[in-house]
């Protein structure tokens, strides 16, 4: 999708960004927890590319990849239509690893969040079906799925596509995360990564795979997107596709997650931003993410 010399112009860029700490120069599409997504080229974004943390070598890289290509085979399998990806990567100065997934970089009317708000809440609408429908065909205890709606786009004749890849949520057959869960670490100041990593981790990776969890932070990532009027009508819609052992969703229950939910990821910003300020002002160290700047929650 890119060749291996705008990948270069690229980072160099990202680089510039991270030395100096501002965006200049980047079209910044979002902020992941892990990731960055930037548009490229900047004047006119035919890719998102998404940087991922660093890799310390290869062959840590390579093991992502595996994972990543088993993740997405995993979906397709299951009926699931992804945004098709490619894994790149190009040589840090430190030896290190610099990995990005590039995708197409899609129009913003064809995101879900945008298709939403351009209408009134409708419990018809075809792509709320759909929607928990994937959701009921793929979620398990061994394939995780992050359902929220800024992660979906609809494709021209209408049915959907899931692009938010970075994440590899399987489980090995021994219950382990496939995926390396210092990845997920990466972007913690560092003396919170063991109690983020025992406490905080395994709850979160827990949720990707339950259906009802699942539904329920699609759910209350509506009231982030500023879609509230949506929540009684997607509500509904997941209740249709759960199974009887999973009680049904409330609206109420779906206000509170997302308050916890809020909070939780607020702090952990604010620690970020704190150690950010620590590395720069007092080990005089360039700060290897850029954050976003204050969010409307």
């Amino acid at each position: 999708m890119i060749a291996p010399d705008e990948l270069d112009r690229l980072e160099t860029t990202v680089r510039h960004s991270l030395t100096t700490g501002r965006a200049d120069g980047l079209r910044v599409l979002g902020y992941g927890e892990i990731t960055l997504v930037v548009g490229w080229p900047t004047e006119q974004p035919t890719h998102a590319c998404k940087r991922l943390p660093r890799f310390p070598d290869r062959a840590a890289f390579d093991r992502y990849r595996d994972v990543l290509d088993r993740y997405v085979a995993a979906l397709t399998e299951r009926g699931l239509p992804v945004l098709p990806s490619e894994l790149l990567h190009c040589d840090a100065p430190d030896g290190s690893i610099v990995g990005y997934l590039v995708q197409e970089a899609l129009p913003e009317d064809s995101l879900l969040t945008s298709v939403l708000a351009s209408t009134e809440p409708d419990p018809d609408h075809s792509a709320l079906a759909e929607l928990t429908g994937h959701v009921a065909a793929v979620v398990d205890p061994a394939l995780g799925l992050d359902g929220q709606l800024s992660n979906w786009a609809v494709r021209a004749d209408g049915t959907l596509t899931y692009f938010d890849l970075t994440t590899p949520l399987l489980t090995e057959p021994d219950g382990r995360p496939a995926l390396d869960v210092g990845l997920f670490l990466a972007a913690a100041p560092w003396a919170l990564r063991p109690p983020l990593r025992r406490f905080v981790i395994p709850g979160i990776l827990q949720r990707y795979h339950d259906p009802r969890t699942v539904l329920l932070d699609l759910a209350a990532n509506l009231h982030k997107e500023r879609l509230v009027p949506w929540v009684p009508v997607v509500v509904d819609a997941a209740n249709r596709v759960l199974q009887p052992a999973h009680h049904p969703l409330e609206v109420d229950e779906v206000a509170r997650d997302y308050a916890s939910d809020a909070r939780l990821w607020e702090l952990l910003l604010r620690l970020r931003r704190a150690d950010r300020w620590w590395q720069q002002r007092v080990r005089r160290r360039d700060y290897p993410f850029l954050l976003p700047g204050p969010i409307s929650r």
